[in-house]
C-alpha cells in the first residue's frame, strides 16, 4: 500500500484547508485510515480516523468540530477538511492506513497503522 498526501500550504488563522491522501490499492481488505500531525519537537499525534466498512469517524478533542475526515465514492482518496485553523495546528500532516482486518475499533495510536504517506506541511499564521 502506498499513500500520497498533498494539500498542505500556508494559511491564515481562521482559514480552511483540505488535505488529500491517495491510496494506491483497493481498500476492500483494509480496515481504517487516519491522519496524524507532528509539530517541531513534539510527538506525532492522532487527529482523525475513519473506518472504511461503515465510514465511522473519530476525532480527539483539540480538533473535534473543526476537522472532518472523509473518503470519495471510490474510497481511494481520504480527505481531511480543516476549518477555523489555529496557529497551533501548524505541523507536518501524515496520512496512514491500518490494514488489520481483525480490528474492530478505529485505531488512534501510531503503532496501529502499518502504512504511512509522506508528510505535507501545514502552516497557520496568526
Amino acid at each position: 500500500v502506498q499513500l500520497q498526501a498533498s494539500g498542505g500550504e500556508l494559511v491564515q488563522a481562521g482559514g480552511s484547508l483540505r488535505l488529500s491522501c491517495e491510496v494506491s490499492t483497493s481498500v476492500i481488505n483494509l480496515h481504517a485510515a487516519g491522519w496524524f500531525r507532528q509539530a517541531p519537537e513534539k510527538e506525532r499525534e492522532f487527529v482523525a480516523g475513519i473506518r472504511w466498512r461503515d465510514l465511522t469517524t473519530v476525532y480527539p478533542d483539540p480538533v473535534k468540530g473543526r476537522f472532518t475526515i472523509a473518503t470519495d465514492n471510490a474510497q481511494k482518496t481520504v480527505y481531511l477538511q480543516m476549518n477555523n485553523l489555529k496557529p497551533e495546528d501548524t505541523a507536518v500532516y501524515y496520512c496512514a492506513v491500518d490494514p488489520s482486518p481483525w480490528r474492530v475499533e478505529i485505531p488512534t495510536r501510531r503503532f496501529e497503522y502499518g502504512f504511512w504517506g509522506q508528510g505535507t506541511q501545514v502552516t497557520v499564521s496568526s
